[in-house]
């Protein structure tokens, strides 16, 4: 009995060092994903307005976003996810974005994109198992600009606001009839195989983002300092 209850310890804690053990692919999505939130920082006037930064509950940053050959047509991309929290934001989300019909609209090989939830209700749609864009969520091309005020009512009544960056410009786009959904592989492979998008987000106990997360989320958290001193 005891060499049972010695081995399934030594099993249970070798589970757990596997935990955060992320793919390349995965530290890839995470320093992109830095790099993008980085530049919107430092972009000129055609950046993401700072109110909507403000007000963001979350951002999902979706780098090199594909045209998929295995999708007649369509796009597919991964990437990753964090909310705000109380002192800081959340340890990232994996997330995987699939599409249609995007070609016309994006018009390049591959392009990054950046999506903001607006409001509780979109976050809450979007911990769900998928959320089918402009259906379960709605979703516009957000406004650019340093200011808001160019934003019509649809795009301040949308749950989600979202952009595409081809060649280093930025540009509000339209993805409506995609699919957005957790990707559970990369979640147990950071957070173990009880981890869901909801628990990593509400940060329950024993979740801590990877060390491969630290630039995404340094980065984020420039944002929430850069909006404070210009208030």
């Amino acid at each position: 009995m005891k060499t049972f209850l010695t081995a399934w310890i030594c099993i249970v804690m070798t589970g757990q060092a596997a935990f955060a053990e992320l793919s390349k692919d995965e530290v890839t999505r995470l320093e992109e994903a830095a790099t993008i939130i980085g530049e919107l920082r430092d972009a000129p006037d055609n950046g993401i307005p700072q109110e909507l930064w403000k007000k963001a509950e979350c951002v999902v940053v979706i780098p090199s976003m594909k045209k998929a050959a295995f999708v007649v047509g369509g796009e597919y991309g991964s990437g990753v996810m964090s909310c705000r929290t109380a002192a800081d934001w959340s340890a990232p989300v994996f997330m995987q974005l699939a599409k249609g019909t995007w070609g016309l609209q994006i018009g390049a090989a591959q392009t990054d994109l950046v999506l903001l939830v607006m409001n509780r209700r979109g976050v809450d749609k979007l911990l769900e198992d998928k959320v089918a864009l402009g259906v379960d969520a709605s979703v516009a091309g957000g406004p650019l600009g340093r200011t808001a005020s160019a934003a019509t009512d649809a795009q301040m009544k949308a749950e989600m606001l979202s952009y595409s960056r081809t060649q280093g410009l930025f540009a509000g786009i339209d993805l409506s009839g995609g699919m957005l959904r957790p990707d559970k592989n990369a979640l147990t492979r950071a957070y173990g195989p009880t981890a869901s998008a909801r628990t990593v987000i509400a940060g329950t106990s024993g979740i801590n983002a990877p060390a491969a997360a630290r630039p995404f989320l340094k980065a984020l958290a420039r944002d929430v300092k850069a909006t404070t001193e210009r208030r």
